[in-house]
């Protein structure tokens, strides 16, 4: 049940994140994602451009991926930070090919075009937005 609580809140759409990665020298990045999907309860795929994000993950494959959602007031908001490794990328192949295609179809050839890697992480860890020893099930 709690896998499954967890793949729809992470799917849910719209919604957006910020994926925070670190370089091999400890330079930080964060940039924002709409589309990062959870396939199962240990996975995550991605598209990236061929930028800042994807070149410090090959230099470090530790990222966080955090889920903001607005509440009523501050203390209504709601979120997750999930902690990521990347286990494997692909800049050409049937994976490649495959997630842009969908991408064409879903939001344009444009978008599709400017995907340089899929990459797929495996979920280390996944804590609430604000840590106040609740346990991420409470926070969403």
């Amino acid at each position: 049940m709690v896998p499954a609580k967890l793949m729809d809140y992470f799917n849910k759409q719209p919604r957006i994140g910020v994926l925070s990665t670190a370089s091999k020298d400890g330079k930080v990045d964060a940039a924002v994602f709409g589309s990062p999907q959870m396939t199962d309860e240990k996975t995550v795929v991605m598209a990236l451009g061929e930028n800042r994000t994807f070149k410090y993950l090959r230099e470090n494959p530790n990222a966080v991926f955090t889920i903001v959602e607005q509440g009523e007031t501050i203390m209504d908001w709601k979120g997750l930070r999930v902690y990521l490794r990347m286990k494997e990328y692909a800049t050409s192949g049937e994976m490649l090919d495959t997630y842009q295609r969908e991408i064409a179809r879903v939001v344009g050839e444009e978008a599709a075009a400017m995907i340089h890697a899929v990459v797929t992480f495996e979920v280390g860890e996944v804590r609430p937005l604000v840590d106040m020893g609740q346990g991420w099930e409470s926070s969403v």
